[in-house]
Parts: structure tokens; C-alpha cells; sequence
């Protein structure tokens, strides 16, 4: 089998410029073509060629999918790696500025639902978010198990998190500081849901709540906050934020499964 014909380039394939071809660009190579030279400009690691036919209107799909064959056949471009392809850009997640707060829709709208969650709370020792539950069933990113990130400075917590997950077939990612999430959240395939706390040595939980509902990759992860801040006016910051879920410690564990299977769309 030969070059050309292991190379299949779809409309929906996502190519990033290599290093010989950012060397074209830098010396404005007489070597290729216009087409290809405009092409190796276009493509960024995150544009698909069908993308680019539309933003071009000049060349069809069909010619800008033969230029990047070409190219690819030459070694000027390779394809994207995940975080090209998902333009997971992190470099503003923690920046020094707090998040933006939510809009005053958003609290409206959480208000009466924390009015009736923390009811919950002084009946039963806890709250989920049934109103938010997912309504269709989410599929694992892995394509396999459910990944779930779990934010939680307490050494023994985390690792009773991390047992009771494992047993229950989940896949656990384990963050208790700013690095740490950072480092999960960059580990693809992203997480299926996340268990936040609040109180956290270095960030604030709502903090990195608003600041994965505002990225684009992130703000659709379901996010469940799991943390001993029972006030109403906290369940009605997290339910404003975002949260799919409130449910305080100590926590009841079926409680608990049953809040990750309901944002899941599981049961």
C-alpha cells in the first residue's frame, strides 16, 4: 500500500501546519503552490476542511481536501492532537480576577430551587438537583467507563471516594488544588462529571465552577457540588453558577450515586 492510498482525508479531518511547512511559511517557498500556501495559513489544529471550504467560498471541499493530501503526503501537515482538535485552552481558567458572577436571571431561577433544597437539607442531611437532572443519557467519553474528576482536598475523603467510585465501576481523577484540576481537566478524554468542593487550600469551588460553565469544552461536563457549605444562600450560589447537583457532607452514598447517575442521564 502506498502513501496516497493510506492517506483518506475527510471534510471532517483536523490537520495542524508541521515543521517543514511553518518553514515553507517562514520563507515564503515558491515550492508549493498558492493553494497550498493559503491552505497551510487556514489550518490551525482546531478548523476541519469542510470549515474552511465554507470560509474560504474560492476552492470546494473536494480541492482543499487534494491540497491537504498533498501536504500531508509531504510531511507539512500532520494530523491535530486532542487538545488542537478541542482547543482546550486553559491559559485564562485561573487567572487573577475572580469569575464572572451569574446573570441575575440565573439566580432568579435558582432561587426557589434552593429555597425547596435547603427544606431537603434540614430533613434529610442532603440536596440533589433532580430539576437538573439530564434528559438524555450522556455516553462515556472513553467510550467505555465514566470518568469522574473528583475535587477534594481531604486525603481520607478522596480515597473513599475513590473506592466507593472504583467499585461502582467509575473511573475516578483525583484533583485537590488548582495544579492538580488543571492537570485533570488537560487529561483527555475530558471527564464525564465532576464532584466539586467548595472549600479548596488555593481556589474557591464556585470559582472553578464559573470558570468551567464560561470554557467552551467544559461548560456542558456535568458538575455535581459535594462540600459541608449548607447555607441557602451557598446552594443557591451553586445552583446559580451552573451545578447540576448540591449534596453536603457527610453524605449518604446511594445519595450520592444516584446524583451522579441522574446528571448522567443513567437512571
Amino acid at each position: 500500500m502506498n502513501m496516497e492510498e493510506r492517506i483518506q482525508i475527510r471534510d471532517l479531518d483536523v490537520y495542524a501546519v508541521a515543521d517543514k511547512g511553518n518553514e515553507e511559511l517562514k520563507r515564503g517557498s515558491t515550492e508549493l503552490s498558492q493553494a497550498a500556501l493559503e491552505l497551510l495559513v487556514l489550518l490551525d489544529g482546531k478548523t476541519s476542511i469542510a470549515e474552511i471550504a465554507e470560509r474560504t467560498k474560492v476552492l470546494s471541499a473536494e480541492e482543499i481536501r487534494q491540497t491537504a493530501q498533498m501536504l500531508a503526503q509531504g510531511g507539512y501537515i500532520k494530523p491535530a492532537t486532542p487538545e488542537q482538535e478541542l482547543n482546550l485552552d486553559f491559559s485564562y481558567f485561573f487567572a487573577d480576577q475572580p469569575a464572572a458572577e451569574p446573570s441575575a436571571q440565573a439566580a432568579e431561577q435558582a432561587r426557589g430551587e434552593a429555597e425547596s433544597g435547603t427544606a431537603a437539607l434540614k430533613l434529610n442531611g442532603y440536596y440533589v438537583s433532580i430539576a437538573r437532572k439530564s434528559s438524555r443519557k450522556i455516553q462515556p467519553a472513553s467510550g467505555s467507563s465514566y470518568s469522574v474528576l473528583v475535587v477534594e482536598d481531604d486525603p481520607e475523603l478522596q480515597r473513599a471516594l475513590k473506592f466507593l467510585l472504583t467499585m461502582e465501576e467509575f473511573v475516578p481523577r483525583l484533583a485537590s488544588n488548582r495544579n492538580e484540576i488543571l492537570e485533570a481537566l488537560r487529561t483527555l478524554p475530558l471527564p464525564d462529571v465532576a464532584l466539586l468542593d467548595v472549600g479548596l487550600p488555593d481556589t474557591n469551588g464556585f470559582d472553578v465552577l464559573a470558570r468551567m460553565r464560561r470554557h467552551p469544552q467544559l461548560k456542558s461536563v456535568p458538575v455535581i457540588m459535594l462540600t459541608g457549605q449548607a447555607q441557602r444562600e451557598d446552594v443557591m450560589r451553586g445552583l446559580a453558577g451552573g451545578a447540576d447537583g448540591y449534596i453536603t457532607k457527610p453524605f449518604d452514598r446511594d445519595v450520592l450515586l444516584t446524583g451522579i447517575r441522574a446528571v448522567l442521564g443513567l437512571g
